[in-house]
């Protein structure tokens, strides 16, 4: 009995330890409303414990043992709330805990991405990181998107293509560049926030990533909050107005969830002079969930728009016409208009198939479909002269190079006074040409891409105990691409003759020898025609393993790539090797890496991480004159990357903050460059591709963000980048055009091969030291303001390679210039550094419940001190040798000198919300 008794005892005991011990509770609601929330996911830091709320906003976590936890509270849109807890022998009762609607969500609303803006030419190297990163709240990245990327920064100085962006766990990045197209979806703002963010080479559950990790977009309509949402607004910066409305069913009985949005973004200009910008975006998704196993997603996107372009310039013309100027816009009967117009049509169709097999085991099955256009348009001039207001030959230094006081006078008042593109005089001559029965001096036509990409893939993940997760995904990428020249307008003539003009046979001349001498209208192809076929079958496998005190996984990824090029016409230059289809290219890849983190304590983390990679070139850097004929670049190889980084993160009530150190090499990349340049080969002149291959580059530095909650209203935010980017290594390099046996060219119409000398030398990277302090106050009457002050250091101009290699002081005969100075060489080839500058920039709103609906006004200014810099900007390749650059150089506008882009004066964005 008394055995009996004790045992009894000591159940009830252990009972009463369970019910009254070891427990943390508490009842989630929004702050606004005070109603519950659930499917709030409640978590205990450094541990595997996880939960959602139940249906009255309530959880309960049982089992805890003696010590001290950080319970992390977190949902879409609302700010994620952190909670030191003690467990010393007692239950931990929370009460109601509010959750705040996240500012961030009103900031994502600002973001006009660089990509969107195009500050860049197409061919550049301007990298969106807005986009990219507004899934992420880690200070120093959020610091990069929002107050760095006008600047033209690039996290650890990479390139965007770097960074893979999905969505629902299909890759979006072009196979053409290997970026992503962001405007493919701009305008969607509202749809696309639930993301998933994995930084660098940290572990994701749908792909491999890349160096600078990936972004998946979750479009899933049962995963959209439920509700209306309709917001205007105003900018200066390259749209002037947005209205935006989006509508959310939620889930509904019989399993269906409906998802609606639509934009509409215009502007006649935005900051740069005659930049017009129009867009409209459409977005569906429908969800249903079959059973408790099935579900199946459909999403449509269809965001066609069109925006001008602006130009880089040199300081002569800044100096001139300011940083707004963009000479490639003119008036017309009255408007302006530009000639340079990017226009994208490429719709997405995507089916997603989820199926749970088990409580731990999901496989996704998805099917992409993505077709189009991109178009890029511009003046050909066959029969006249350079279109362009800023021509070389129409500025005061061309005229000043022979002392001419006179006619450089009139060409500066000239320009001053209009600079602009003159239609009247394309339409003159046209008029001209076609009544005395001669073919069109101009045309306005658009280089085309159309595409057409099917994406199918198999995204497998299961946890297979408490510890181990298995991620594993198969795919299969298929692009099927024409690329041509299209007529849009023959400017009031009636046909344009479709030839090279600067050949020097009749045969050389034609663009197409299969119809010679041809004369173009409206909507014909001319000038070149080909189609490019590129297919990627690609797998990845991946373990995580988290523990009490370490987390670890490894992850490997295979792949095969083959590009291959058809030609369409029969160019006159190359009339061998430009009709048909090219050699066929293949490239086997992997990629390998892993990484740990180490919990000191539940505040105080180590992360590293390692990674080594093949990536194939992309169809942009495999042929080294794709337009006019089937050469691929010699020799060619796949990229090779290896990757770390460690990182100490501080988690605590007050300070949250990151500081990593990092190292990027890069081996085997490959880079074409086309230009037009005086003294090659000694004295000749002609049109090139540069092919360098084999570049070595070096990335390395430090990240740090800090921000500090200092009290209830004021945070405090500092972060910095501290980077050096460099090339590695001398690369090789050679050149083709479309000459033979002239100027150094032989009869397969390439040069001897070179070795430019870039090492060292920064890559033109933006700005490779930057570093932000601010703060933001937010009143408990919902109201907030924030402040920054950022400065930026170590910006380079973008080297041109062939003036750092023998052609740079080769003669004719292959022997030095008899006048070359190795002494001045090193002066003239000196690599630009521009001057440091700061930039203040300003955000702050408000936000109101009436009844039951929201309404928001958020706003920044941007550039608040006007601070005039510039961005970025390349060196002339036109200066191709010793006695080119000594010349120019010497006056004192150079009339080849550097192109820039400069940064935005004060620009502002104003958004209104109306949420319900």
């Amino acid at each position: 009995m008394k055995k009996n008794f004790i045992a009894v005892f000591l159940t009830l005991f252990s009972v009463y330890g369970m019910l009254s011990q070891y427990r943390v509770r508490g009842i989630v609601v929004d702050a606004d409303s005070e109603k519950p929330l659930v499917d709030v996911l409640v978590s205990v830091i450094n541990t595997t414990i996880k939960l959602k709320t139940n249906a009255d906003g309530s959880f309960s976590i049982k089992n805890l043992s003696n010590g001290s936890y950080i319970l992390q509270i977190s949902a879409k849109t609302y700010e994620t709330q952190n909670f030191p807890v003690e467990i010393n022998g007692n239950t931990i009762d929370l009460g109601q805990i509010p959750l705040y609607h996240d500012i961030a969500e009103d900031q994502d609303l600002s973001l006009i991405t660089i990509t969107d803006d195009e500050l860049n030419d197409d061919a550049s190297a301007a990298d969106n990181i807005s986009g990219l990163l507004q899934a992420t709240r880690d200070v120093f990245l959020r610091t990069a998107a929002f107050e760095f990327s006008a600047s033209f920064f690039r996290i650890k100085g990479l390139d965007s293509g770097n960074g893979k962006v999905l969505i629902n766990g299909v890759e979006m990045n072009k196979l053409l560049d290997g970026r992503a197209q962001w405007s493919n979806w701009g305008g969607l703002n509202d749809v696309l926030r639930n993301q998933e963010f994995s930084n660098g080479l940290a572990p994701s559950s749908f792909t491999f990533g890349g160096v600078l990790g990936s972004t998946n977009m979750n479009t899933r309509a049962s995963e959209q909050r439920a509700g209306t949402r309709v917001s205007y607004a105003s900018s200066n910066r390259s749209y002037v107005h947005r209205v935006m409305a989006t509508h959310s069913t939620g889930i509904l009985n019989g399993g269906w969830a409906f998802v609606f949005s639509g934009s509409r973004r215009s502007g006649l200009e935005g900051f740069n002079e005659g930049t017009t910008y129009n867009a409209y975006s459409l977005f569906a998704a429908v969800d249903k969930k079959w059973n408790d196993t099935h579900s199946l997603n459909f999403t449509g996107i269809f965001a066609p728009n069109r925006r001008g372009k602006s130009s880089p310039n040199t300081q002569e013309v800044f100096d001139l016409k300011g940083i707004r100027y963009n000479d490639y816009w003119g008036y017309l009967n009255g408007k302006r208009i530009n000639s340079r117009i990017k226009e994208v049509i490429e719709p997405i169709l995507m089916l997603n198939h989820y199926w749970n097999f088990s409580e731990n085991t999901t496989l996704q099955n998805n099917i992409s479909y993505q077709f189009g256009q991109i178009g890029n348009s511009r003046i050909d001039f066959n029969g006249g002269a350079n279109p362009s207001p800023s021509y070389y030959q129409t500025l005061p230094s061309f005229f000043l190079q022979n002392n001419d006081f006179e006619s450089a006078f009139k060409a500066r008042e000239t320009f001053i006074n209009e600079g602009q593109l003159d239609w009247n005089r394309f339409f003159d001559a046209n008029i001209t040409n076609r009544n005395a029965g001669v073919s069109d001096a101009f045309v306005l036509y658009e280089d085309r891409n159309d595409d057409k990409q099917f994406t199918f893939n198999s995204i497998l993940n299961s946890v297979l105990t408490d510890n181990i997760t298995l991620n594993a995904k198969i795919e299969y990428r298929q692009l099927r691409s024409s690329a041509f020249a299209e007529v849009i307008d023959v400017l009031g003539g009636n046909g344009y003759l479709d030839i090279n003009p600067f050949a020097d046979t009749e045969i050389k001349k034609q663009n197409n020898l299969l119809n010679p001498n041809r004369v173009v209208g409206v909507g014909d192809k001319f000038r070149y025609n080909y189609t490019l076929d590129s297919d990627i079958a690609n797998a990845f496998v991946q373990t995580q393993f988290k523990y009490k005190k370490v987390d670890f996984y490894t992850a490997l990824s295979l792949s095969q790539t083959s590009h291959q090029r058809e030609g369409l016409y029969q160019n006159g230059r190359f009339e061998n090797n430009s009709l048909g289809r090219s050699e066929k290219l293949n490239f086997t890849n992997y990629g390998i890496k892993g990484g740990i983190t180490y919990k000191i304590t539940g505040r105080h983390i180590i992360d590293a991480n390692v990674g080594y990679l093949t990536n194939a070139p992309t169809i942009r850097n495999s042929f080294s004159n794709v337009r006019e004929n089937n050469n691929t670049v010699e020799n060619i190889e796949s990229e090779k990357i290896f990757t770390s980084d460690i990182s100490y993160i501080l988690r605590s009530p007050i300070v949250i903050s990151r500081i990593t150190g990092y190292y990027t090499n890069i081996q085997d990349a490959t880079e074409i460059s086309f230009f037009f340049a005086d003294g090659i080969g000694g004295d000749n002149t002609a049109f090139v591709q540069e092919v360098l291959s084999g570049i070595a580059k070096r990335h390395m530095g430090l990240e740090v963000g800090i921000e500090a909650q200092i009290t209830p209203t004021i945070t405090l935010k500092a972060a910095a980048s501290i980077g050096q980017f460099t090339y590695a290594n001398n690369p090789d390099l050679y050149l083709t055009s479309d000459v033979a046996n002239v100027g150094g060219f032989d009869s397969d119409f390439r040069s001897k091969d070179y070795v430019s000398l870039l090492k060292n030398l920064r890559i033109a990277s933006g700005p490779q030291q930057a570093f932000s302090v601010g703060f933001e106050y937010r009143d408990p009457d919902y109201w907030w303001i924030g402040a920054t002050t950022n400065f930026f250091a170590d910006t380079f101009v973008d080297v041109a390679p062939l003036n750092r290699s023998a052609n740079f002081y080769e003669d004719t005969d292959g022997l030095p210039f008899t006048d070359y100075d190795p002494v001045l060489a090193r002066v003239l080839l000196q690599q630009e550094r521009f001057k440091d500058y700061m930039v203040v920039n300003l955000v702050g709103g408000k936000s109101w419940k009436i009844g039951d609906k929201f309404v928001s006004i958020f706003a920044t200014v941007n550039n608040l001190l006007n601070k005039e810099y510039r961005s970025g900007g390349f060196e002339q390749g036109r200066n191709a040798n010793f006695r080119q650059l000594r010349n120019d150089k010497a006056l004192d506008n150079p009339i080849f000198g550097n192109r820039y882009w400069y940064g935005r004066g004060t620009t502002y964005f104003l958004n209104v919300n109306f949420r319900f």
